[in-house]
């Protein structure tokens, strides 16, 4: 009996060796590769957070369309805007505003920076231009229909041109036809584009000079004219670039990259900005 319960013992012990023989692996055989189940996780970037500095005629493009679609393409990256004259946010800048890409409606304020050595020289591009014009309420029966006609209105709005870019371009145009200085006494300066465009589209201001970009945002006002060739100096130039103090300079330089696409320029196209470089 005790024969017979050793040999079955024996032969147990052999069927399992086999069997642990049987699912081993041949020497030399690959190992199948690992499914995606037993990869390693890949670790989730990590969050981060920048701050664009931009003219207050960008509010629209930005907020609109182009921030949404960067962050589709970085989701780890959040975006959040500041807008206004470019003359207030480079004070702003210069005062500890912790921005992390500024994009202004001209190259004084960015040259401003560069002088001081507050932008990266190397991702300033001088991506857009805008077209400054002179518009009226929607709903006005108006004779004027050119720069030069702008004394025939009672009260004129203009954005202030020491700080206010589209002001300082309207300021340049109106001398060069003559007219500046004596508007003076019926102008009100706006603090940025978007309050002159407001005076206008509310009646307040009989005209007003705001970009085309702006003026093509609402269907209160409607333009009139264009100022004539010749009557400013330059184009109206939109430069971005990166702030050399912004902690993110990775994601910074990633959003002034996708400004300049072809998909961004696309957008920018469709809000009346033509694309610069």
């Amino acid at each position: 009996m005790k024969r017979i319960k050793s040999t079955m013992a024996v032969l147990l012990c052999c069927a399992l060796l086999l069997a642990g023989c049987g699912t081993a692996a041949k020497p030399g055989a690959e190992t199948p590769p690992a499914t995606e189940a037993t990869q390693a996780p890949t670790a989730a970037q990590e969050p981060v957070t920048i701050l664009i500095a931009a003219a207050a005629s960008l509010q629209y493009s930005f907020k609109e369309e182009l921030i949404p679609m960067f962050v589709e393409k970085y989701p780890h990256i959040t975006v959040e805007g500041t807008y206004d004259s470019s003359g207030k946010l480079l004070t702003q800048i210069n005062e500890g505003l912790a921005a992390d890409v500024f994009m202004s409606a001209s190259m004084k304020e960015m040259n401003a920076l560069k002088d001081e050595n507050k932008v990266e020289t190397d991702t300033i591009a001088e991506l857009l231009e805008n077209r400054i014009v002179l518009i009226v309420p929607a709903d006005s029966t108006t004779d004027i229909a050119a720069f030069q006609d702008i004394g025939k209105a009672d009260a004129i709005a203009l954005g202030d041109p020491e700080s206010v870019p589209v002001g300082r371009y309207a300021k340049e145009a109106l001398t060069s036809l003559g007219v500046y200085e004596t508007i003076q006494p019926k102008v009100s300066q706006g603090t940025n584009v978007t309050e002159v465009l407001n005076w206008v589209a509310e009646g307040s201001a009989d005209v007003g000079i705001v970009y085309a970009t702006d003026a093509a945002t609402t269907d209160k006002v409607k333009v009139v004219a264009e100022a004539p060739a010749g009557s400013l100096a330059s184009k109206v130039i939109y430069p971005v670039g990166v702030l050399s103090r912004s902690e993110e300079q990775e994601a910074a330089r990633l959003f002034v990259d996708f400004l300049k696409s072809p998909e961004a320029l696309a957008v920018f196209s469709s809000y009346g900005f033509t694309p610069n470089l």
